[in-house]
């Protein structure tokens, strides 16, 4: 910006360049940045900034939030889940039943909001409430629960197949 078009340059020759007279232009009068906050500053914080001083709610050491993730998806979106080339397929081919996998779309849970068409139709989720369950059996369908496998639990009696095996006769796993 050039200097003649400043503020200061219209201001110079009057005697308090526009800082009035009776609170004098002074360089910080309230105090830098917060502070203050407390006390000469206080209105100011209550009424701009309610809640920034102070705690609220529960400390959480060390939170997990991989626990708390639970995503879900109702019944009136699981068609959505289905590419619309194979919901004309299995309308056409009633004899063939589509299994739609949530888990694989990112879900973990399936709820009874909305309605199916009738197509029947097996869903696989990690769980399902009573009301879903309760709607997709109406319609002919099937719920089947999928969840992590526990053979890692028993990781030095796998053979090179992946199964496990069981010894009747002395009551335990070989």
């Amino acid at each position: 910006m050039t200097t003649k078009l400043t503020k200061i340059t219209k201001l110079r020759g009057s005697v308090s360049c526009g800082g009035g007279r009776v609170g004098r232009h002074r360089k910080h009068s309230g105090s830098r940045g917060n502070v203050g906050g407390l006390t000469h500053n206080r209105t100011a914080m209550d009424r701009y900034h309610p809640g920034y001083f102070g705690k609220k709610g529960i400390r959480v050491f060390a939170l997990q939030r991989n626990k708390l993730h639970f995503p879900i998806v109702n019944l009136d979106k699981l068609w959505t889940l289905v590419s619309q080339d194979s919901l004309a397929h299995y309308a056409q081919n009633k004899d063939k039943v589509p299994v739609i996998d949530v888990t694989k779309a990112g879900f973990f849970k399936v709820l009874g909001k909305g309605f199916l068409p009738a197509q029947p139709v097996v869903v696989r989720a990690k769980f399902f409430s009573k009301k879903a369950e309760r709607k997709i059996k109406a319609i002919g369908g099937a719920c089947q629960l999928v969840g992590w496998s526990k053979l890692w639990l028993f990781k030095d009696y796998l053979d090179g197949n992946g199964f496990i095996w069981f010894s009747k006769e002395k009551g335990e796993i070989k």
